[in-house]
């Protein structure tokens, strides 16, 4: 399975593409950022993350694509920017028919490190490790984007599973 993670954001919005199944190694495919200037108008920094986004589902032509879950912080206006980057990356992939998974920071983390509180550095060393790469990618945007992707592989298949059989058994159930 290929999976795209985007970690949302307007200035820096990360990208990072995995292949792997769980229980096998990992391979990197791409890692990279998505970059708008703070000076920019919102319309102009959205079409900017939305056509690099398509370049990379056309380059990376992932089979799902993982995005972090927005949550509550104190700066509206920071995460309000993470939630309109965070839409288009969903917009992009579901445009082409893509399943799309949203992953908790703190699910990330766990998936990841083994505890939902780890940081920025934590999650870069074991992105490098899990990967088997030379150095830590940077900036941190990316290797969060590469935690996502590996979060989805080791988790979100069995959970898209579990979900198809559900909607199978209602199905059936509601047929009788």
């Amino acid at each position: 399975m290929r999976v795209m993670g985007v970690d949302p954001g307007l200035t820096r919005c990360g990208l990072g593409a995995v292949e792997g199944r769980p229980g096998a190694p990992l391979t990197l495919v791409a890692v990279g950022v998505v970059r708008t200037g703070a000076d920019e108008e919102l319309g102009t920094r959205l079409v900017d993350i939305e056509a690099g986004i398509e370049r990379w589902l056309d380059d990376v032509r992932p089979d799902a694509v993982a995005v972090e879950r927005v949550f509550s912080q104190h700066n509206v206006r920071t995460v309000m920017g993470t939630a309109q980057a965070a839409g288009i990356a969903v917009l992009c992939a579901a445009r082409r028919g893509l399943p799309v998974a949203l992953h908790t920071p703190s699910e990330v983390k766990a998936a990841i490190t083994g505890s939902g509180t780890a940081d920025k550095k934590q999650i870069g060393t074991m992105v490098t490790r899990l990967l088997r790469l030379a150095e830590m990618p940077k900036p941190a945007d990316a290797a969060d984007a590469l935690a996502l992707a590996i979060c989805h592989i080791w988790r979100g298949g069995a959970q898209h599973r579990l979900a198809e059989a559900l909607a199978r058994a209602t199905r059936k159930d509601g047929r009788s």
